[in-house]
């Protein structure tokens, strides 16, 4: 806005009769006008096309990826030789089914507990509940579902005694979700159970017999990948306690020592059920042959460990060329030493 006043020139010369003195202008400050608050930022950024809509965020909030670790399920029947016999295959793979949803279940429990926890991690903030893409009161509902479904479809159609495994699972897990996280050393243990409930799940379903090998190696098998997925973790964020706050209780020799003593133990009880298994075996020894490709694949995946980068373990194992062929080397061997081909 400028405000004309008429005035006579600056003192000088005297302009001539009749000349008209051109308006001095003055500027005036214009009125403020309120300031508009700038936008919040994103709670992450929104992933490109489809793959950031609110339905494709609702399958990644259930984490099918994860499922890859059921498969452990199919362990038991597997080491006992009975996994292809209907009346064990089918109990089997329904128990698969319902870990699945169990699982689920408990992940969108612990992402809508971990919300702000999820929104510092550099690569956690991308899930779909911590993004802000799926609310949280519709993950707990969903939760609640895939935990009601899976309890009473256990009773239905297989045993009630994995209705009861897999409750235990619920609980513990939950349980962690809550308050045990935030336990040091008790926390690797509960995630560690999770994986051991998986494989004594596949046994309970079909009704058979445990072998004490079998617990064993399932039972550190679990605590090394749990202890390693800490290690990477501690390794890949700078402030640990920001995003998991048991990480500032630990140092990475201890993780380093965990790791080491259980990959040990479960390295040890194979070898010991390979070797009982070979007594008792006729032709080629496969179960002592397949030892070379279990340990090879340890020794690869602790690599990746010592790395940092088994944050994710199934991303690792499905995305390594070299551990997968050792992972069906080392089924193939199993198989053709359990079934004494």
């Amino acid at each position: 806005m400028t405000v004309t006043i008429s005035q006579p020139g600056p003192p000088g010369p005297t302009a001539p009769a009749g000349a008209v003195v051109p308006p001095a202008t003055v500027d005036a400050p214009a009125p403020s006008t309120p300031k508009t608050p700038p936008a919040s930022p994103p709670l992450a950024p929104r992933l490109p096309g489809w793959r950031g809509t609110f339905a494709w965020g609702v399958v990644r909030a259930v984490r099918p990826r994860q499922w890859a670790k059921n498969v452990l399920v199919l362990a038991a029947p597997a080491a006992a030789g009975e996994i292809f016999h209907l009346d064990v295959l089918g109990p089997t793979a329904v128990a698969f089914l319902l870990f699945c949803l169990a699982a689920s279940g408990v992940y969108l429990v612990n992402d809508t507990i971990d919300v702000e926890e999820d929104r510092r991690h550099p690569r956690k903030r991308f899930r779909p509940i911590a993004a802000g893409i799926v609310p949280k009161s519709l993950a707990l509902a969903m939760a609640v579902v895939c935990f009601t479904v899976a309890l009473v479809a256990a009773v239905l159609l297989t045993r009630p005694a994995l209705a009861w495994v897999l409750g235990s699972y619920v609980v513990i897990q939950l349980g962690y979700c809550v308050f045990l996280k935030n336990q040091p050393v008790i926390d690797l243990a509960v995630v560690a159970s999770g994986f051991l409930l998986r494989g004594i799940a596949g046994g309970v379903a079909a009704g058979l017999a445990l072998s004490q090998w079998f617990l064993l190696v399932a039972a550190f098998g679990s605590l090394f990948m749990v202890a390693g997925k800490r290690y990477s973790e501690l390794v890949l964020v700078g402030d640990a306690a920001a995003t998991r706050k048991t990480l500032q209780e630990y140092s990475a020799s201890y993780l380093r020592f965990v790791w080491s003593l259980s990959a040990a133990v479960a390295l040890t009880a194979y070898s010991l059920w390979a070797f009982e298994m070979g007594e008792t075996q006729t032709g080629a020894p496969w179960s002592l042959i397949s030892i070379a490709p279990f340990v090879l694949a340890i020794l690869l995946y602790a690599r990746d460990v010592d790395k940092g980068e088994a944050g994710a373990p199934e991303e690792i194992v499905l995305g390594d060329r070299v551990l997968l062929t050792l992972g069906v080397l080392w089924a193939a061997t199993m198989a053709l030493g359990v079934y004494g081909v």
